[in-house]
């Protein structure tokens, strides 16, 4: 077991193990099973590439030897920040079968976020595309590699320039596997961060097949069913959800997307007859106003997922009726749990709720500020654990003190009710942290940032509503002096390698803080003044 990670009780996972919850099949051998199954069924659709079950198979085994050609072993840390292309899934597969653990990096993070991930988890590796969006990773690479002494191998998907192609370490297999046991860590993912930088999250393959082979179950996949990934395919909800690797499990088709605009996923629904796909809550509200004027044929897509943050039911009401298919709400974590609501669900639950979890398993709380569980239908803060929750982030023992109760319950930080039914209605966020259309943005990073700036005295960043996003991100800044302009505090944060979904949407100056009876600053009432301020503005606009 990788180090500093906390695990399950043993009592625990003899209990998972007895129920057949966890089956002991790592991912690295899902898709073997699936590849002598399947053969030649076309497993991966990128354009114009097409992989078999088979060739992906036969690719990830080639790039597990090159990989270990290399010097990448069992356990080593490998950051894998690549976009929606073919090769993340080889890639994947191919470190799932060495025993190597992939850390999943966005396409959007930069310098900031991806040198904390190299010197945290001491990665060997970086697995980048030469240019992507305009974005050079190669100039990133270079800078992140001349700062993280333990950062070997820079491996790059295109022109590699002055380091090592993936092409190239494509070579025959040794007759010998890799031993690699579904107890252990398969791979690292990013919470999405309620103070400073995410922390990271471990998840077994043990775990991690049980979540994925309940959501397959629970969303009707099977060899006809084709996915389209649209979200960022590193993200948990289309990778596990059942996403990408549940499409493989069922023995269905991915189809990758570069972007999930209209543009980019309208065409490609109607060509490869795409049956489910996910989205968060402002890409679905675009899917909606597009689908009025397309002139694509949609009529294959069956299930609409969203999730990431709530749907309103508004919103939720339209997608019958506008793109022809069922929705299908999902609310989950990257840390295990998730809930859907069910396909045969009566509209209103579909419409009105986030669904219930994927099984009897999973062990639901909700309590008041003293942990104490609330009425059945009162509002309180979830907590939650079962057979695909972790026990605690990846070297955090402090922070796992506070984010789990002493028996294991994680602390999902949501605001939550159950209904009669079992079915969770989200209220909101009891962390400090944004939710950006999906996006998360850990107020406490951005701070940090912008303290940084040398004409900054103080400053808090705070959430303010937005009837697309949920919530964009205002900074409440106190200058030393003189103020600078929202425009060179942007840039500043964009010169220090700031994900561009972090940056502040807005920037007010202030003299200073509202605080609370204790002396700390009093955010409730920051929030509350931009929102007095937001309406101001419309009212003048009226």
């Amino acid at each position: 077991m990788l180090a500093n990670c906390p695990t399950w009780p043993e009592e625990f996972a003899k209990r998972y193990r007895a129920a057949g919850f966890w089956s002991g099949v790592t991912l690295g051998e899902m898709l073997r099973e699936r590849a002598a199954r399947y053969k030649d069924r076309i497993a991966i659709t990128d354009g114009d590439t097409q992989w078999s079950y088979a060739e992906l198979d036969r690719r990830a085994d080639r790039l597990a030897a090159g990989f270990h050609k290399a010097g990448i072993k069992k356990m080593d840390r490998v950051i894998v920040q690549l976009p929606n292309i073919a090769e993340f899934f080889e890639v994947c597969f191919a470190l799932f079968r060495l025993g190597a653990l992939p850390v999943f990096a966005l396409p959007l993070h930069r310098s900031s976020e991806i040198t904390y991930f190299a010197e945290f988890t001491e990665a060997v590796a970086y697995v980048i595309p030469d240019v992507h969006s305009g974005f050079d990773y190669r100039q990133l690479a270079r800078n992140v590699q001349s700062k993280v002494s333990t950062l070997q191998h820079v491996i790059v998907v295109g022109a590699a320039e002055e380091f090592v192609a993936l092409e190239d370490l494509h070579i025959e297999p040794n007759e010998q596997p890799f031993e690699v046991n579904a107890s252990e860590v398969a791979f690292l993912q990013l919470s999405g961060g309620s103070t400073g930088l995410p922390k990271l999250i471990p998840r077994t393959h043990d775990d991690y097949m049980y979540s994925i082979e309940g959501s397959v179950g629970i969303c009707r996949l099977d060899e006809n069913s084709v996915y389209l990934a649209a979200l960022p395919v590193a993200h948990n909800f289309p990778l596990s959800s059942p996403g990408t690797l549940g499409t493989l499990f069922a023995g269905g088709r991915v189809v990758l997307v570069p972007r999930p605009s209209p543009d980019d996923a309208f065409p490609v629904i109607e060509k490869e007859r795409v049956t489910i796909t996910a989205l968060v809550p402002p890409l679905a509200l675009i899917w909606l106003e597009a689908a009025a004027s397309h002139r694509y044929d949609l009529s294959s897509l069956q299930v609409l997922q969203v999730g990431g943050a709530k749907f309103s039911a508004e919103a939720a009401r339209r997608v019958r009726i506008e793109l022809g298919c069922t929705l299908q709400q999902v609310f989950g974590m990257a840390e295990g749990l998730v809930n859907y609501t069910r396909l045969d669900d009566p509209e209103e639950i579909i419409v009105n709720t986030q669904g219930r979890p994927i099984s009897a398993q999973d062990e639901i709380r909700v309590v008041d500020e003293l942990d104490r569980d609330v009425t059945p239908g009162q509002e309180g803060q979830l907590l939650t654990r079962g057979p695909y929750t972790i026990r605690g982030y990846y070297k955090a023992d402090a922070h796992n003190a506070q984010a789990f109760t002493p028996d294991g319950f994680y602390r999902t930080g949501d605001v939550v009710k159950v209904t009669e039914q079992g079915y969770l209605v989200v209220e909101g966020r009891v962390k400090d942290q944004i939710n950006r259309g999906g996006d998360k943005v850990a107020a406490e990073e951005v701070e940090n940032h912008l303290l940084a700036h040398p004409a900054v005295h103080d400053v808090a960043v705070v959430s303010m509503p937005d009837e697309f996003l949920g919530e964009r991100t205002c900074a409440f800044v106190i200058p030393r002096e003189e103020a600078p302009t929202p425009a060179a505090l942007k840039t500043f944060l964009q010169e220090r390698g700031l994900a561009s979904y972090k940056i502040p949407d807005r920037m007010e100056f202030i003299d200073s803080f509202p605080q609370t009876g204790v002396g700390k600053v009093n955010k409730k009432a920051l929030r509350e003044a931009i929102i007095q301020n937001l309406q101001t503005i419309s009212r003048a606009r009226k």
